[in-house]
C-alpha cells in the first residue's frame, strides 16, 4: 500500500517508519507550523470530524468507514486530530448549520502559487474567510457560510468548475492555509448566489 505526505502529495519513502507522516523534514516542519496555525474555531468546536484515506475514503478514528450521513462515525477534531488511521483529516458537512465549502481544482500552480484568473476573482470575491489548500497541492477549499442544502458542481463558460457544498458531504482537510487567510468563516452568499445563477 503507497502511503503519501500528510503535508504534500508526494509518496512517503520506502523506508519511512511505520508512524511517519511526512516525506520529509522540510515537510514535517511545514505540517508542524500548519498544525499550529489555528482553523476555525466554528469547525474545530463541532464534532463533525472523520480521518481519510490516501484515496480520500472517510475513516472512523478507529480505521473502520464512516459516512458523511452517520453522525455515529465523526468524532471531535481532538480525537480526529490524535488518530493516527489513514493520512489526514476530512470535515463533514451538515443541514444542521450553515457552514459551506467551494472547492475550486486544477487553480493553483503548486510550484509558483499562482492561482489562475478565474479563481483569483473567486477568491477576491469570497472577502476574508478561512481558505486552504486542497491535498492535491493545485486546488483551494474555500470555507464560508451561506445557505446551501444540495451540492452542485457550477460549470463555467471557460469550462472550469466550482463546487459548492452544505450537507452531506465530506471536506479532505489539510491545514495548509492559503496565503493570509484568517481563521474565520465569512458569509460567501454574495459570491455563491451569482455562480449558481450564471
Amino acid at each position: 500500500m503507497t502511503r503519501t505526505c500528510a503535508m504534500c502529495p508526494a509518496e512517503l519513502p520506502i523506508m519511512a517508519r511505520s508512524h511517519a507522516r511526512t516525506c520529509s523534514p522540510r515537510c514535517r516542519k511545514a505540517l508542524s507550523r500548519a498544525k499550529a496555525t489555528a482553523l476555525p474555531v466554528e469547525l474545530t468546536t463541532r464534532a463533525r470530524w472523520v480521518r481519510r484515506s490516501a484515496a480520500k475514503v472517510p475513516l472512523t478514528t478507529g480505521s473502520m468507514p464512516a459516512s458523511s450521513t452517520n453522525p455515529r462515525t465523526w468524532s471531535t477534531y481532538e480525537d480526529a486530530a490524535a488518530s493516527s488511521a489513514g493520512v489526514g483529516l476530512g470535515f463533514v458537512l451538515s443541514d444542521v448549520d450553515d457552514i459551506v465549502c467551494l472547492d475550486l481544482d486544477h487553480c493553483l500552480n503548486p510550484l509558483t502559487g499562482r492561482l489562475a484568473p478565474w479563481a483569483a476573482a473567486v477568491l477576491r470575491d469570497a472577502g476574508t474567510t478561512y481558505v486552504e489548500v486542497s491535498p492535491s497541492g493545485d486546488g483551494l477549499h474555500i470555507w464560508g457560510r451561506a445557505d446551501v442544502r444540495q451540492g452542485r458542481r457550477i460549470r463555467r463558460p471557460d469550462g472550469t468548475a466550482v463546487e459548492v457544498y452544505g450537507a452531506g458531504r465530506y471536506i479532505a482537510m489539510t491545514g495548509r492555509r492559503h496565503g493570509n487567510a484568517p481563521s474565520l468563516l465569512a458569509d460567501l452568499t454574495g459570491v455563491i448566489d451569482p455562480l449558481c445563477c450564471s
